[in-house]
């Protein structure tokens, strides 16, 4: 029989809405109940047996009839985008399944719908805990790790408005289409979302999450819960520098077994490097040797964070994959495909990325993809001057193209003040969805603001028919009525005929006896020029065009986005009466 490994269970939210006291809680449920099986601190993991499982959940295990067969679960303790962005060779996130924390007094927040999005786009299994029940007015805390038990003994009136709060909930997952529902009152596991009312800080409802999430593990996912064989593979979490250690790798462990001795291939921005593990560390919770940082271990079994030393990690990419090293030659070919898919360097003209991890560049990929961003460059680590030379260069043909983006990263001064100085957009967010919706943003108020630049300094196409009965004055200055057939024209233009003749100025533009600056198509309008003499210049009927010289042309050309395809069409017109 294939083994079972703990789920991975990545805790995500809004900030402020309780993912470390909930962390805090499982943590102090656990180490509370003075069981064998108590809360195992890791390298960027807590580990929850499945027996303080059981003892947290005793008194609902008849009511949800679950019987656990999973070792147990491994809480991730890093950034939630971090444990989702951060790739693997298998593909998907490092996270089996995803607590999503939110604050049932203030529903979505802005990274609430960072977390829906990644979750989302990486197709992982979540539950929404509904936390903070014990600050809805009139809730009554209750002794017990069950929410059903708290809620039975709660006055109507509160069950009714904590019911109005999960409806609320309900609607705004449902604008992201998910069909969700209160667990207790659920039809379908695998087609609905469950939402478990909890308060993180009284501990009431973790019985019924903790229950959900292993049950949920072992009966969905058990194909992806399989080791599937002894070689490790993991994901680096992080790279960190330890005195008298030097670079050493915080890991999640997700297959196999890794020990010390072995050796691990691993992805630095220069290709596919392997190494020998010195060691294998885990935090030292020991009363008897407080002393001592870390414990040392002679083998890790998946699934586990620990942290490993080993010579020559300096460079390792934050978020990339590692593997125990077994036919060399094919992983490194297999890990390097992996990362020139991510790590963009394009001929084409596009934006330039740079992000603290590879997970993150490819969820910035993804994103901007969806938003037809045309990427030029993509790479991992802070944001450097030679970077902003690359987006100006691009901006010198494109300049809306031409913007650098930074997920997480720091800012070199030199690249600050490049960028000031080249007038290069730097956009910086903790929040993945944020770059791409601040670009729109500036995008969408540039070309408004070109817009109004082009209107006022170059004359926009127009064609006009001379009315006939409509000479006003024939000479000095000539008044007479045209309708504008395409386009607009504006005062100040100059018109000419269809054989390219420059006629004269629009000196003033009169409609129903007011002067106006502009006439749209449609409209029908009296002119005065002071240089066109009327029937031997302009005759009746006559089709006249706004004239342009070379670079006003070629101008519109490059803009011409800003004109409607009618007009695009009159502006080829003029450019052939004008050239050719």
């Amino acid at each position: 029989m294939a083994l079972i490994r703990s789920p991975i269970v990545c805790v995500l939210g809004h900030v402020d809405h309780g993912k470390t006291t909930f962390l805090d809680r499982v943590r102090g449920s656990a180490v509370a109940s003075k069981e064998a099986g108590k809360i195992t601190q890791m390298i960027g993991a807590s580990y929850l047996p499945t027996s303080a499982i059981n003892r947290i959940s005793e008194s609902v295990k008849q009511i949800m009839k679950t019987e656990l067969v999973i070792p147990g679960l491994l809480f991730i303790d890093t950034p939630g985008h971090e444990a989702f962005t951060n790739l693997r060779e298998r593909g998907g996130a490092l996270a089996d399944i995803a607590v999503l924390v939110v604050d049932i007094t203030q529903g979505f927040q802005p990274q609430t719908l960072e977390s829906i999005k990644i979750l989302k786009q990486c197709k992982t299994p979540f539950i929404v805990a509904a936390n903070k029940l014990d600050i809805i007015h009139g809730w009554k805390k209750q002794p017990t790790n069950s929410f059903i038990e708290s809620f039975s003994k709660q006055p109507e009136h509160v069950q009714r408005l904590m019911d109005e709060k999960i409806y609320k909930m309900m609607g705004q997952l449902s604008e992201h289409g998910f069909d969700c529902e209160r667990f207790d009152r659920m039809q379908d596991f695998t087609k609905q979302i469950a939402i478990v009312p909890i308060s993180a800080k009284s501990g009431e409802g973790l019985a019924e999450l903790l229950l959900l999430i292993s049950g949920m593990s072992q009966k969905y996912l058990e194909k992806r819960l399989h080791i599937s064989g002894e070689i490790a593979k993991g994901s680096v979490i992080e790279v960190k520098e330890e005195k008298g250690m030097g670079a050493t790798l915080d890991v999640v462990l997700y297959d196999g077994t890794i020990e010390r001795g072995e050796e691990i291939a691993y992805l630095t921005q220069e290709g596919v490097k392997k190494t020998k593990v010195r060691a294998l560390l885990q935090p030292n919770l020991a009363k008897k040797t407080p002393q001592e940082k870390y414990i040392n271990l002679d083998k890790v079994v998946a699934a586990a964070g620990v942290k490993i030393v080993a010579p020559g990690l300096e460079d390792t990419i934050p978020g990339s994959p590692f593997t125990e090293v077994s036919n060399f030659e094919k992983q490194r070919e297999e890990m390097e495909t992996h990362l020139n898919r991510v790590l963009v360097d394009s001929e084409e003209d596009g934006v330039v990325v740079k992000a603290d991890s590879l997970g993150s560049v490819e969820a910035i990929l993804h994103l901007f993809e969806k938003s037809n961003i045309p990427v030029k460059k993509a790479g991992i680590g802070p944001i450097t001057r030679k970077d902003v030379l690359t987006a100006h260069a691009v901006s010198e043909r494109n300049r809306y193209k031409g913007v650098l983006f930074g997920f997480c990263v720091k800012v070199f001064d030199e690249a600050r003040e490049e960028a000031h100085s080249s007038k290069v957009p730097l956009f910086w967010s903790n929040v993945i969805y944020k770059l791409a919706e601040n670009y729109e943003e500036w995008l969408e108020e540039e070309k408004q603001r070109e817009k109004k630049e082009l209107e006022t300094e170059l004359p926009w196409p127009a064609k006009l028919k001379v009315l006939p009965g409509f000479f006003f004055r024939l000479s000095k200055p000539a008044v007479f009525g045209v309708e504008i057939l395409e386009g607009r024209l504006r005062k100040g233009s100059l018109i000419m005929n269809e054989e390219g003749r420059i006629l004269g100025e629009v000196k003033n533009i009169q409609s129903e006896g007011k002067a106006i600056d502009e006439a749209k198509e449609g409209a029908k309008v009296a002119i005065s020029s002071p240089e066109i003499t009327l029937n031997r210049d302009v005759q009746e009927n006559d089709s006249l065009y706004v004239a342009m010289h070379k670079k006003q042309i070629f101008t519109w050309e490059e803009k011409k986005e800003s004109l409607s395809e009618k007009e695009q069409r009159l502006l080829e017109k003029i450019k052939q009466i004008v050239l050719f």
